[in-house]
């Protein structure tokens, strides 16, 4: 691997530390991950206290190709949100903890955290 790239991996694993350090989700608020690359963006919503994954949805996925909208846009973003929003609520989890990965609250992080707001979850 190239210098560049080693340095920005290292980088993202430590804030991503840093985060989950002071993010964890519970029975009552789960934690809503946000995992994100260049092409592609997918989000689980997790109980830490049991180690278990309620839902999970990715632009990989059968529900939000059949949406037609670009897997590496801030639209296609925010469509996953209202996909994870929906199958949150299917579940029954209303509130959660947002962690972003390590990634800047921005662009196409913030989208999948605004559609899950206009679906329904609350944080």
């Amino acid at each position: 691997m190239q210098k560049n790239v080693l340095k920005r991996q290292t980088g993202l694993a430590r804030r991503h530390r840093r985060v989950r350090g002071k993010v964890s989700g519970t029975a009552q608020r789960p934690r809503l991950c946000v995992t994100r690359s260049n092409r592609n963006i997918s989000a689980q919503i997790i109980d830490d206290v049991t180690h278990t994954t309620i839902c999970g949805a990715s632009t990989l996925g059968a529900e939000f190709k059949k949406s037609g909208i670009s897997a590496s846009t801030v639209e296609g973003a925010e469509k996953l949100g209202e996909i994870i929003g929906n199958l949150a609520k299917e579940k029954g989890v209303t509130q959660v903890v947002f962690d972003r990965g390590g990634h800047l609250y921005h662009g196409r992080v913030k989208a999948v955290a605004e559609g899950a707001r206009e679906a329904g979850l609350v944080f």
